[in-house]
């Protein structure tokens, strides 16, 4: 018999029932929830009477709506305030636990689930949030769901699904200085497409993918879903086993240990066999920058914007121009020739500790560019934000002429008051570069955080890859005149590997309360 996928794992160990049609209906173990896409699904519980199946499966954070500045003056914004108000007394209403906004837990949902436990390996988890696939990080077969299927989990904890196909990408080889997990990801995208996922679960292995740490994979998982995947997954190591041993919501103990025993089970098995393979060359990949408006449209920094003329597709050609158009650029432009009006560094992708220590490294002792408008720095959650000022990251940021803001979505999409005015261009950490994804109008680039603190010094897009030093703090301007050959960047510092968590981390058993299941 042909050995079994992680994902075949996954899915079999959970499988209530299949149908004839094929349709199957699969037992989930956690549903994360969050203020948008929740206040439907707990009025379709009031509507039929019925309460939670499994009230402590379930875990709350309000993260998009909430601001990320004046925090103690409430929410200005009328909309965002009742969604967040309405979760609030949802959650009461229902028993469920949920990190209120002056919670010092409350985060992004993706953030706040790993950190404190919530998420475990070998669990299946789901959220009304495109990009759950996060957890999958974990050995966790994680998806995003919809408003009315919210409500189904807390109903029934079932969901009715379909099997998906086994995409394989290996990553193999040494990445070379200042590429990150968010450069192999959005490479791995630019390479199969916003397409090439569909249909298909992907597992992320190869020794790229096993070099990184566990906030680097999930930055890898959580853009599974711009690959048009279900959901993107990567096998358990003892790195994982590391990150969530004395977490809140982890077992402790013996109940631990005999966990992580059945945890190192959750790989694909020799002999498995997928439906597709794609391979990538580690060593071939360069800091990435996307120039249109899907994450598909990416090229490596040194490179320059591609000519529609050349593209043979007609199709792809119509798209091409269009987001040309949109973005304000001219075929032939350098990459490092474009300039950036604000910087976002954050988000579910990319607001972890690690995040903002690449970020950090960057920006160490240098100022902000003039011609930036603004540099938003937003942690993923509050324990990521107090892990950093415990670090002095704060007043790095600050010294450069970056805002330290609370915690939350922010910039990520136009949800709340962190956005970008029309025609504003912006170097972003987030997931997304669709039109209008950061405030009407708006022209968003995806890049790593060491790509985005350094356009923010110098004002436009250079290569973290390379060896010379950023100039000290004062000279910038000069620099950021330079638009033609790639500018440089530090590389020294922004290309070191990243250091692991000091003392516990974020989310550890002596910083954060333990969550209870009901």
């Amino acid at each position: 018999m042909t050995g079994k996928t992680l994902y075949d794992k996954l899915w079999d160990a959970h499988l209530v029932c299949t149908e004839a049609d094929g349709s199957a209906l699969i037992y989930i173990d956690r549903q994360l929830v969050h203020e948008v896409t929740s206040p439907q699904a707990f009025e379709g519980l009031r509507l039929a009477d019925r309460k939670p199946w499994r009230v402590g499966a379930n875990l709350a954070v309000a993260d998009h709506n909430v601001p990320t500045a004046g925090r103690e003056q409430g929410i200005a914004d009328p909309v965002s305030r009742l969604q967040v108000e309405t979760l609030d007394r949802n959650c009461a209403e229902f028993g469920i636990t949920e990190f209120s906004m002056s919670d010092p837990r409350q985060g992004i949902v993706h953030v706040v689930g790993p950190e404190q436990g919530a998420t475990l390996p070998g669990m299946t988890i789901v959220c009304g949030d495109s990009h759950t696939a996060t957890h999958g990080a974990f050995g966790a077969l994680a998806f995003g769901i919809g408003t009315s299927e919210v409500e189904h989990v807390l109903a029934t904890q079932c969901l009715v699904q379909r099997k998906a196909k086994n995409l394989l990408v290996k990553v193999e080889g040494q990445v070379g200085p200042g590429v990150t997990a968010k450069d192999i990801v959005l490479a791995i995208i630019g390479r199969i497409g916003t397409a090439g996922g569909t249909g298909y679960t992907i597992e992320f292995a190869g020794s790229a993918i096993r070099a990184l740490s566990v906030e680097g994979r999930m930055t890898v998982c959580n853009m599974a879903i711009e690959a048009g995947a279900r959901a993107g997954l990567i096998a358990v190591d003892e790195a994982t086993i590391d990150y969530v041993r004395g977490r809140p919501y982890a077992p402790q103990g013996e109940l631990f240990e005999r966990a992580a025993a059945a945890w190192r089970e959750l790989h694909s098995d020799a002999d498995a066999e997928f439906d597709a393979v794609v391979e990538i060359d580690a060593a071939a990949l360069k800091p990435q920058v996307t120039w249109g408006t899907s994450p598909e449209l990416v090229l490596p920094v040194d490179a320059s914007v591609p000519d529609p003329a050349r593209e043979a597709d007609p199709i792809k050609r119509e798209s091409m121009e269009r987001a040309l158009n949109y973005m304000g650029l001219e075929a032939g432009t350098p990459l490092t020739a474009i300039p950036v009006d604000k910087v976002f560094i954050g988000s579910c992708t990319n607001g972890r500790i690690e995040d903002l220590r690449a970020a950090a490294e960057v920006a160490r002792g240098r100022k902000k560019a003039d011609s930036v408008k603004q540099v938003l720095i937003v942690p993923g959650s509050g324990l990521v934000k107090q892990q950093a000022e415990a670090e002095g990251l704060d007043r790095i940021f600050t010294e450069a002429g970056f805002e330290w803001r609370d915690p939350g979505c922010s910039m990520c999409l136009a949800m709340n008051a962190d956005r970008l005015d029309p025609g504003e261009r912006c170097a972003s950490t987030s997931n997304r570069n669709f039109e209008g994804r950061q405030g009407y109008g708006g022209r968003t680039h995806l890049v790593s955080p060491a790509m985005a603190a350094a356009a923010a010094i110098y004002g436009h897009f250079v290569d973290v890859s390379t060896i010379a030093s950023l100039p000290q703090a004062g000279a910038q301007e000069a620099s950021a005149q330079t638009t033609g050959a790639s500018a440089s960047v530090g590389a020294e510092e922004a290309a070191k590997p990243k250091r692991k968590p000091r003392s516990s981390g974020p989310g550890r058993a002596k910083t954060a309360k333990q969550g209870k299941e009901q």
